[in-house]
């Protein structure tokens, strides 16, 4: 039976392994999630099989539990799948965080250091996780503000606090038959998680969620140190690890120190000045207009963003991409790494609408042909198109790479007012003097100006 035990622990890991390689191309992304499947189902019937599991009762009621309460979850709109992530984070790291909290007390004080430090750090990650995790799946649901909530000494008490965890976690570990500090210290790493949250704005989300699967990661694999699992350790690392990686891509795409996000004292940078607005005129068209100038052109290139999200335009995008293709006009999509409320938000929008993944060309491919574009068709993005994070040094955005839409020949921008972006301040683009704002929502003025392309015939989906 162990060799079995062992021989199906091995398939569940490589198919680990496989299902992170596979999903980190949108061509083999959906291979990538089979093989995620098959790897945590072959996880589950291997433990099952272990000597010391013996009743399996408990087991098919959290089966079942868990399956239905799993079901509605999965079932949501693919703008709300950033916070089906968050809080599935949260539902890991809480399960990480309660397994270790039963170690403890299971076996405390007769606990070796190691496992003691193993399960120091598997509670403090999973608790601070589980409820940042929460606290972002809020905000992202918009229950609680987006906008950064900040007071005086932030910084300096969130570091007070979790310094007082881990040195509490310090003392637990040097003397484990301590049992009152536990709850102690448990608490204080939920209120840290609480609080590593409420300061970050959504521009920040994507950065955050990332974070937080790495963090959930590494909870898994002290757990896995805790429980001798050598699969829970693999799957932890290849979690945490990918998580960690992103989470710097992220942050170099955003211009952020990793360090910044890292303990969340960044969230005043969201607050710079909405007002002190002067007046500046724009130039706005109507779909008739819009589409004339489409039609009339050799290269558009779209920019997709969180606007397009929240109206569900992506299969209206796909059919103003077929009207302009059967036009002769080259169409390519720019894709910001930090345009939507999660990594890979336009990718996996898009390619929900079945435009063909060579047309998906990332921000440091396209901007060089940016200049030879005629038109740059921006839909719902703001920040991520902004030139103040070129040029203005007073700017909170200064120095983030952008996609250079700016230098084509002529841009438009389909939005439903001039309300600034996550970052709080205005586009300089929508005043550029070849800039045409398409004020309205963004599935209808798509459709009015796929409506004006085929002559009123629709395309339909």
């Amino acid at each position: 039976m162990s060799s079995l035990i062992t021989l199906i622990y091995l398939i569940a890991s490589a198919a680990f392994i496989l299902s992170l390689k596979w999903m980190s191309d949108p061509k083999t992304a959906r291979r990538g999630v089979f093989a995620g499947v098959l790897g945590m189902t072959a996880a589950v019937i291997g433990t099952l099989f272990l000597p010391n599991v013996s009743h399996y009762t408990p087991i098919l009621i959290a089966l079942v539990l868990g399956t239905i309460v799993g079901i509605p979850i999965s079932r949501v709109a693919m703008t709300a799948v950033p916070q089906r992530t968050a809080i599935s984070h949260a539902f890991g790291a809480l399960a990480a965080a309660l397994v270790g909290t039963a170690e403890y007390y299971l076996h405390a004080p007769h606990i070796a250091r190691f496992t003691m430090g193993a399960i120091v750090f598997e509670t403090l990650l999973g608790f601070l996780t589980f409820t940042g995790s929460v606290m972002a799946f809020a905000k992202l649901q918009e229950l609680i503000p987006t906008r950064p909530i900040t007071f005086k000494g932030q910084n300096k008490f969130n570091f007070a606090l979790l310094g007082t965890a881990a040195l509490i976690g310090v003392i637990l570990v040097i003397a484990p038959g301590l049992k009152f500090l536990f709850p102690i210290f448990a608490l204080l790493a939920l209120a840290f998680g609480v609080l590593l949250i409420i300061p970050i704005g959504g521009a920040d989300m994507p950065t955050v969620i990332s974070l937080l699967n790495s963090y959930a990661g590494l909870a898994a694999v002290a757990m896995g140190f805790v429980l001798d699992s050598q699969l829970l350790i693999i799957a932890g690392a290849l979690d945490g690890a990918s998580g960690l990686i992103l989470s710097i891509i992220m942050c170099k795409a955003m211009n952020r120190s990793f360090t910044n996000v890292l303990f969340g004292a960044f969230g005043q940078v969201q607050t710079a000045a909405v007002g002190e607005a002067e007046t500046r005129v724009v130039k706005s068209a109507s779909a008739e207009e819009a589409g004339q100038v489409l039609e009339n052109s050799q290269l558009v290139v779209i920019i997709p963003g969180y606007g397009m999200a929240v109206a569900q335009a992506q299969h209206k995008v796909r059919e103003l991409y077929d009207a302009l293709t059967k036009k002769g006009v080259d169409v390519r999509f720019a894709i910001h790494p930090v345009a939507g409320r999660m990594p890979g938000h336009m990718n996996v929008l898009l390619a929900e609408a079945d435009i063909p993944y060579d047309k998906l060309i990332e921000m440091d491919d396209i901007n060089p042909d940016m200049p030879q574009a005629d038109v740059a068709l921006v839909i719902g993005a703001n920040d991520v198109t902004n030139p103040a994070a070129r040029h203005d040094k007073s700017s909170p955005i200064f120095g983030m790479p952008i996609i250079d839409c700016d230098k084509a020949r002529t841009v438009m921008v389909i939005k439903r007012s001039m309300n600034p972006g996550f970052a709080g301040i205005e586009n300089e683009l929508y005043f550029d003097e070849k800039t045409l704002m398409l004020f309205g929502d963004a599935k209808g003025f798509v459709a009015e100006i796929v409506k004006s392309l085929t002559g009123g015939s629709g395309m339909g989906h």
